[in-house]
Formats: structure tokens, C-alpha cells, sequence
């Protein structure tokens, strides 16, 4: 027969309630008791009956987590920095991927609603909201928060990062470094692309450099869009001796571009992303980025997400924004 709650308390002659209060981690119950039912549970192989607790609470202990693109490492850490958060809380997350796509995302978002999930988490493919993103939001009964990106038109919970700071930290730095014609591989007209273009374009001004359409080179996400865009800089004349990249992926693809063109890594041109991804200073040149605190965003979403849920009224939706940090490696280190 399974263990059930009652038997840890019958074991150690404390009420059902201070078992399913330390087992959920709530502050009411000290922690040597905690300890002590923690340690029971583990050695009875207790499993707590999800069915039953969230017949009972009228919830699901459903988190959906929806991200555009799994494969790129900051989503990743970004995961589990919500799951740090939310599992020892009793959480399940369910992970969906967008693969950038806002009709893909819309979908996701009514798939869980169908799983009746009791909160959203969305680094958005949507830069503006829809009719369509609006009434699935209002459908779904859940709360929800935002991350990364914003989504122009829709008021509502986030977390992230100033990506115009972003763009400026980054431009000025290879500025600093001594480079004289600074180009930008931007990202898409999203609210992180649109925001670190601008803090590129800022940089350039208040370092009274001429910002030249020319020297920024579309392109999406990944290492090859981001190999492509550099070889079509590196045909400008003159040519770059630094570039700003939308974030890793692409700059890794660039300096791969760098490279084959038998030009060194930052003596030619100097080079920096953004996101600081878990294998940026294992590249064969160590890459220069900005760090976004991506395990921090997680955390704090999560946390956002778990006092919205916890409140039956509605709340006014907050935003919460972290400060970029450089992080200076060899492929923009021109001075010592």
C-alpha cells in the first residue's frame, strides 16, 4: 500500500497538518520538524497524491513555461532557475517551444489551458499583442508573467533585463577598447533587438561616432545568421574593426566568419555578444559578453508568479528589471 501523509505523522505523533506544512516548506513549521519529516518521508518512499491535493485546493500545481527557443542555453538556465523556485514548492513545469513563432505560441498557450494550469511564464515570440494573444491570456484563468521580452500593447507581470543598457555596455566597451568603426548585428524587431540596437546607436553618439546604417547587418538568432551577417560586414569598406552581436549564438557565428577570412580575434576586429551562455569562454577565442542574470530572471518570475497566484484579487502587474553586467574575455581585449 502507499504511504500516506498520516502514517509520517502517526510515525512521529505530530498532527496531519504540520506534515503537509513541512512537506510544502511553509515558514509555520520549525526547522528540526521539518527536518524530521523530511528525513520520514524519505526513508517510507512517501509520494504525495497530486490528484487528491489538487481536488482538494482546486488547483492543478501545473506550471507552463513557454520559450522560443529551448536549445539556446539562457532559456535553459532561465528554466531552471524557475524550477529551483517552483518544484520544492510542488510544482510541475511543462515546457512548450515556440520556435519563434506567435501563431506556435498561441497555440501552447491554449494547450494549457486545456491542462488547466495553474500559472504561465512566457518569453514571448509575440512583439505586440493580438486580439487573439489577449483573449487566450484571459481564457486561461491563470496568472502569468513575462520574461525577457516585452510585449508592446499588453500590461501585465515582467521580468527582465535593459536591453537598451545592454547595447550601450556592449558598443562602449569595444569603444573603449580603441576600435574606430563599430558595426551591430541586430536581432529581430523584437523588444531585445529593437532595445539593444538603440543602446548601440546611443553608445555610438555619445562617443561621437557617425552611426551608419551600413555597419548594422540584419539576422535572426542562430550561429549560421549570424556567420552570414558578418561576411556581408566584412565587405563594407571600410571594414569593421569592431561588432556588437545580438547575443552568443550569433556572435560565435560571426567570429567563426572572422576566421575563415584569415583575420585574428580582437587584434582585426574585436568582438562581443550577449547572454554569457554556459560555453561563451569555451569558444576558441573566449567570447566578451553581457551578462542577463538569466538564473536571477527565473527565480524572480517564479517568485512574481507564486504571490500573484497565491492572491485572489488582482494585482497591479509589476516589472522588474536587472542591470546588465560586462563580462570581458580575450575577443574584445585589445588593452590590458
Amino acid at each position: 500500500m502507499s504511504v500516506r501523509m498520516k502514517d509520517i505523522a502517526d510515525d512521529l505523533g505530530v498532527s496531519l497538518m504540520t506534515v503537509s506544512k513541512a512537506l510544502r516548506n511553509h515558514q509555520d513549521v520549525g526547522a528540526e520538524t521539518r527536518r524530521r519529516v523530511l528525513q520520514r518521508a524519505k526513508e517510507l518512499k512517501y509520494q504525495p497524491n497530486l490528484m487528491a491535493r489538487g481536488l482538494a485546493s482546486r488547483r492543478t500545481f501545473l506550471i507552463g513555461l513557454i520559450v522560443p527557443d529551448m536549445m539556446h542555453s539562457f532559456f535553459a538556465e532561465v528554466a531552471r532557475g524557475i524550477g529551483d523556485k517552483l518544484e520544492p514548492q510542488g510544482y510541475q513545469i511543462l515546457i512548450a517551444n515556440s520556435g519563434e513563432r506567435a501563431d506556435r505560441e498561441l497555440q501552447q498557450i491554449r494547450s494549457f489551458q486545456g491542462r488547466s494550469v495553474d500559472g504561465l511564464i512566457i518569453a514571448s515570440a509575440a512583439g505586440r499583442a493580438s486580439p487573439q494573444l489577449t483573449d487566450a491570456l484571459a481564457a486561461t484563468n491563470a496568472r502569468y508573467v513575462f520574461i525577457d521580452r516585452t510585449v508592446t500593447g499588453l500590461h501585465a507581470n515582467y521580468v527582465g533585463v535593459d536591453n537598451e543598457e545592454i547595447g550601450y555596455l556592449a558598443t562602449s566597451h569595444l569603444i573603449e577598447q580603441g576600435c574606430t568603426c563599430v558595426a551591430h548585428i541586430r536581432g529581430p524587431a523584437i523588444s531585445t533587438g529593437t532595445g539593444r540596437l538603440s543602446g548601440y546607436r546611443r553608445a555610438l553618439e555619445s562617443h561621437e561616432f557617425a552611426v551608419s546604417g551600413g555597419c548594422i547587418s540584419g539576422c535572426e538568432y542562430e550561429d549560421a545568421a549570424g556567420y552570414s551577417a558578418m561576411r556581408r560586414l566584412l565587405e563594407l569598406k571600410p571594414r569593421p574593426d569592431g561588432v556588437f552581436c545580438y547575443n552568443d549564438p550569433v556572435a560565435a557565428g560571426a567570429m567563426k566568419a572572422i576566421l575563415e577570412a584569415g583575420l585574428r580575434i580582437p587584434q582585426d576586429i574585436a568582438v562581443i555578444g550577449a547572454g554569457n551562455v554556459h560555453y561563451s569562454d569555451l569558444l576558441r577565442v573566449p567570447l566578451s559578453t553581457i551578462d542577463q542574470s538569466s538564473a536571477l530572471i527565473g527565480r524572480t518570475s517564479a517568485d512574481l508568479l507564486m504571490n500573484s497566484m497565491q492572491t485572489k484579487a488582482p494585482t497591479v502587474p509589476r516589472r522588474i528589471l536587472f542591470s546588465p553586467q560586462l563580462i570581458v574575455r580575450a575577443s574584445s581585449q585589445r588593452k590590458t
